[in-house]
């Protein structure tokens, strides 16, 4: 005889009347996901990848923008809500609402020790369910990245340098992991 499934299943509405308490809540399918406030060397590596990725955009204004969260990205749905740390929309679904959002170009998590295995395993399926066209998990303890895209059984594991472009025609950005993981203690 199995067990009963006698987890609480959350809705997106009831998450976002939490009261703000300085954890992130995020949702996968109705499960809850709660996290801490990150580690002081996460921030310094969200702050890196934001300063490269709005670089390179403002040469693409018109195609995309680089956002950082707290955000709620809902995809529309009632049962999940995520937080990318760093993430990559296209303009024409921006409006100032993060219910337009439906898109994400590239979203980047960096792992934390309280976050590890929901950025590797539960929230990069759910990103991959949403088509997020590309998702990097950044392991600055590893110094090295996962590169994940829709239907991917296996990252591709990166540790010199990372290269992505807004658009196919696009130049590419180029992102030496030396540089980016410097001075991290």
């Amino acid at each position: 005889m199995g067990m009963p499934d006698t987890a609480r299943r959350y809705t997106v509405e009831e998450v976002l009347a939490f009261p703000s308490d300085g954890n992130r809540y995020e949702l996968v399918h109705g499960e809850l996901l709660v996290s801490p406030a990150p580690r002081f060397w996460h921030q310094v590596m969200v702050g890196r990848f934001f300063a490269r990725l709005a670089s390179y955009l403002d040469q693409h204004k018109h195609l995309a923008l680089a956002l950082l969260s707290p955000a709620d990205i809902t995809w529309g749905t009632e049962d999940d809500l995520a937080q990318p740390d760093v993430f990559v929309v296209p303009v024409r679904e921006t409006s100032g609402e993060w219910s337009t959002l439906r898109t994400l170009l590239l979203a980047v998590e960096v792992l934390s020790p309280s976050t590890a295995r929901y950025d590797r395993i539960t929230k990069r399926r759910l990103y991959q369910e949403h088509g997020v066209l590309t998702y990097w998990v950044v392991d600055p303890d590893a110094r090295l990245v996962e590169v994940w895209h829709p239907g991917d059984d296996r990252p591709q594991i990166v540790t010199d340098r990372l290269v992505w472009a807004v658009a196919p025609d696009a130049p590419a950005l180029v992102i030496e992991l030396e540089d980016l993981f410097a001075n991290l203690t």
